[in-house]
């Protein structure tokens, strides 16, 4: 769902961890030409709870059901994205792939809305250094 100028958004984020590398999605701001990754997951939807926007997002996004689900934290991340001012609020989930062939998987492509999203494993070490840019930046300290 897109931002709207005066509006929070409420979303469910999933950390998925493997040995040093995460899964993430890669997105991109063609106005910062900057590429960026963040956790799958995505919006809660009114009368839904966090926890099962998080499972629906991953079904629908990947069609890949999590478990061993733990939360972490809430974040607040105000931002600016394609130009335009963002405000989340962020309910951070670690999880894992119930289906073992997602470890396998180096990337997978899917949509979300219009736009074609890739979903990739990403060694956590090239965050911690700076290399690449997870988002929100507190994301950090949970890898």
């Amino acid at each position: 769902m897109p931002y709207k100028a005066g509006k929070i958004r409420l979303l469910a984020l999933g950390l998925i961890k493997k040995d040093d590398r995460l899964f993430l999605s890669r997105g991109f701001d063609p106005i910062k030409d900057r590429t960026f990754y963040r956790a799958m997951g995505g919006g809660v939807d009114f009368g839904e709870t966090s926890l099962d926007a998080l499972k629906r997002e991953f079904i629908e996004e990947i069609n890949a059901e999590i478990t061993n689900i733990k939360y972490l934290d809430c974040l607040e991340n105000i931002f600016v994205f394609n130009g335009s001012p963002g405000h989340e609020i962020i309910q951070l989930y670690q999880c894992d792939f119930v289906d073992r062939k997602f470890y396998e998987i180096d990337t997978i492509s899917f949509k979300e809305g219009k736009r074609e999203k890739t979903a990739l494993w990403v060694e956590s070490d090239r965050f911690k250094s700076g290399e690449l840019s997870l988002v929100p930046e507190q994301f950090v300290k949970y890898i």
